[in-house]
């Protein structure tokens, strides 16, 4: 496992960063010892000044993130509590249907809401509003900015993400001693009661768990997201991330030392957001072994 990482995680990551500091186009070894210090940044920082395409960017990183991991984070907490108190034939069911997303081809998820969300009256939602009289002509949802294309962006990725949380915590609540719930069921307590008083205090390591992966998912986050924009179903600019910038100004522009420079950034924002969100949790707390009776 050790080798793994090194090989595929830490290896790359330095050559990152070193190529960061220099010239390098299209993957042209000639640039490789081009260095030129800190000029990939400072045309990051200008860009963030001045063009309102990168500020976009920036500001939509932001709204994608927070709210998309609340909505996975909690919404996979909802749908494990609530499966937990149906039968196990419905509850299986149930998240089974939650998981189709996750199963499903990425190309293939995608173009189902690209249908969906289609600004021409072939789109689902469109057809839907029309019959039932609600509008009277066809709506560019994803061409509406900013909350239309983050809108859309968010719940694309939101479906996928909720069914990991889901899977976590039903994996978590199935560990948990059935005798708990029935001893509260006995005493009259309510499913609401039971989940906020039993299950979610012992589903703390979970939480910290999901809320930590799922945001360093949702900060490299672009697969779905690329699709959507090359498909001209959401605005350019309101729908794509950090992440989605640096895959298209490296591997797709030819930038190279551009979009090395911005996952650079994107890496330490990830690994300082983690270890805020450990500490603000308190994973070193949880870390500490326990006392013994002497």
């Amino acid at each position: 496992m050790l080798v793994m990482v090194l090989i595929f995680y830490l290896i790359p990551l330095v050559m990152t960063v070193y190529l960061s500091f220099t010239s390098m186009k299209n993957w042209n070894v000639k640039y490789l010892f081009d260095l030129v210090g800190f000029y990939n940044y400072h045309r990051l920082f200008y860009m963030f000044q001045h063009d309102p395409s990168f500020k976009a960017i920036v500001l939509t990183t932001i709204v994608f993130i927070l709210i998309t991991l609340v909505v996975n984070v909690f919404g996979g907490l909802g749908l494990a509590l609530g499966t937990f108190f149906l039968s196990d034939i419905v509850g299986s069911k149930f998240r089974l249907l939650w998981l189709l997303p996750r199963i499903a081809p990425i190309a293939v998820y995608s173009l189902v809401w690209y249908y969906f969300f289609h600004e021409t009256s072939i789109g689902t939602l469109n057809s839907i509003l029309m019959e039932l009289g609600i509008i009277h002509q066809p709506i560019p949802w994803g061409q509406i900015i900013p909350w239309g294309a983050w809108s859309v962006i968010i719940f694309v990725n939101g479906l996928v993400g909720v069914s990991f949380g889901m899977i976590v915590f039903t994996s978590a609540l199935n560990q948990i001693p059935k005798e708990l719930v029935i001893a509260a069921r006995v005493d009259g307590a309510s499913a609401w009661t039971i989940s906020k008083r039993i299950l979610i205090p012992l589903l703390k390591w979970h939480l910290l768990y999901v809320l930590t992966w799922q945001f360093l998912s949702l900060l490299t986050t672009y697969c779905h997201l690329f699709l959507l924009v090359e498909w001209n179903l959401v605005n350019r600019d309101y729908g794509t991330t950090l992440a989605l910038y640096v895959y298209n100004t490296a591997f797709l522009g030819g930038e190279l030392d551009q979009g090395l420079a911005a996952a650079v950034i994107l890496s330490v924002i990830g690994v300082s957001g983690g270890f805020l969100t450990l500490k603000l949790l308190g994973f070193e707390k949880m870390m500490k072994r326990p006392r013994g009776d002497v």
